[in-house]
């Protein structure tokens, strides 16, 4: 099974929206597609005071099929907080165990899978693991989302220098304009984290108003290429 992992420099930067795009332009592409995220804290309320999490379901709106929550996102926690510390204020704690089966889990469902890690690589994923423990279990390239704003070159320049420390792989950056931001911080943000390391920038996306759009629209990335040999 082939993949990608999309992490991200900062919370709130945009990943699901990057994931979800990347899922549906390889289903265009005629891959079968899995999408995961190892867990998920902050839920919203339906009518009936059923928890759900946007997160999960943007990325089953994007396979386009039935997949269960627990297929998608097996650690769910219903405050806005990390995923341990989310967890104690339910009285649990986070299951590795479960996470790494729910990966499994996939690799008879799909040809390549689109995992998304929640906050960025040192974000707590357990008591004792953060999001760069399980990239590295992934074995996927990165896709580092970063913000195009005011911040932006230190946060990818760090979230690079501690994916190389870990010996993690590298597809390339997307540099993501979740809201509005003045011209000159877009025109310059990609041009100083390229003159200070040596990955791909794969795509600049601007702000969009309406709908998902493509990351790769102009490009013409092949995700498919980029995710690299299982």
């Amino acid at each position: 099974m082939r993949g990608l992992f999309i992490t991200g420099t900062d919370t709130s930067v945009g990943k699901t929206h990057i994931a979800c795009a990347i899922v549906r332009e390889l289903r265009v592409a005629g891959h079968r597609v899995g999408a995961f995220k190892p867990a998920c804290s902050g839920a919203s309320l339906d009518e009936n005071g059923r928890p759900h999490w946007e997160d999960i379901d943007r990325l089953r709106d994007a396979l386009d099929r039935e997949v269960s929550d627990d297929q998608l996102c097996p650690q769910r926690f219903l405050a806005p907080l990390a995923p341990p510390v989310a967890a104690q204020k339910e009285g649990r704690r986070v299951d590795w165990e479960s996470i790494l089966h729910g990966f499994e889990t996939w690799q008879q469902d799909c040809d390549i899978l689109v995992i998304e890690g929640a906050g960025g690589l040192l974000c707590p994923l357990t008591d004792d693991a953060t999001m760069v423990e399980f990239a590295g279990h992934s074995l996927f390239p990165l896709v580092i989302v970063a913000r195009l704003g005011l911040g932006t070159i230190n946060h990818t320049l760090l979230t690079v220098e501690v994916a190389r420390q870990r010996g993690l792989r590298i597809a390339g950056l997307v540099f993501n304009e979740p809201t509005p931001t003045e011209d000159v911080l877009v025109a310059s943000n990609p041009v100083e984290v390229a003159a200070r390391c040596d990955v791909p920038i794969l795509a600049i996306c601007r702000h969009q108003t309406e709908g998902v759009g493509r990351v790769s629209e102009s490009l013409r990335l092949d995700w498919w290429n980029l995710a690299g040999v299982p």
